[in-house]
């Protein structure tokens, strides 16, 4: 097979590739990389020595491909599909990049932050930088309820990239710092997602592994049961 993705099936940064991949039904091979093993590791620092996930390796043309939108702009560039995830429009493009890095920088980084709090050792925990972290979702959140009044999806009309870095930022940080209740645009949008077939099928693939997550005790319950209408 041509294209090979390293991943975690619970990693939020590889359900925003996966949610790519099945938008357009990009044919690719799933190694699941497992870091405490080091056969598995080995496997994926021979391709990417940074070490981090996700990596798509493309046999065909030898090259691998690190980074989730460099991953996701290369697949739409040499493995189209039937739905464009970047607008051909250079002004338009701008604008679903900027809302692609909203949701990494803004609401996935700051929930990575709460989550990996969780595991440290005791006496190793960062108290000040989850305060932080939880400042920082409440501004994301109040922003990005705002942007979405009357947009379906993160910039408009059309499922993009940014919606696929959107939904499971949204998922994780939910959990974590649910959404205020007044923020009704967001929850609304947060449900669209939800109901996408390309992410509630990322959502079945990482259901089995729930029980690795942090923050488990918080998830509702329909979300333990793999129900993901909010």
């Amino acid at each position: 097979m041509g294209l090979t993705l390293y991943l975690h099936p619970l990693a939020s940064f590889c359900h925003k590739v996966l949610i790519a991949l099945y938008e357009n039904d990009t044919a690719f091979e799933p190694v699941t990389v497992d870091l405490g093993d080091p056969g598995s590791a080995a496997e994926l620092l021979a391709r990417w020595p940074v070490g981090k996930i996700p990596v798509l390796h493309d046999q065909t043309r030898d090259r691998v491909v690190p980074e989730t939108t460099i991953i996701i702009e290369y697949l739409q560039r040499h493995y189209p599909g039937r739905m464009p995830l970047l607008p051909p429009d250079a002004e338009a493009a701008l604008d679903v990049r900027l809302w692609d890095r909203f949701f990494d920088l803004y609401v996935s980084v700051p929930m990575q932050k709460i989550v990996l709090d969780r595991i440290r050792p005791h006496g190793a925990t960062d108290p000040t930088g989850v305060a932080d972290a939880r400042q920082s979702l409440d501004t994301s959140y109040a922003m990005a309820d705002v942007h979405l009044a009357a947009r379906e999806w993160a910039t408009g009309d059309s499922f993009t990239i940014a919606d696929c870095a959107a939904a499971p930022a949204l998922f994780f940080a939910s959990i974590v710092h649910p959404f205020d209740p007044g923020h009704t645009n967001l929850q609304a949008y947060f449900e669209r997602l939800l109901a996408r077939p390309s992410v509630s099928r990322t959502l079945d693939g990482a259901l089995p592994y729930f029980s690795m997550f942090p923050y488990r005790d918080a998830m509702p319950a329909h979300f333990l049961r793999g129900e993901w209408k909010a």
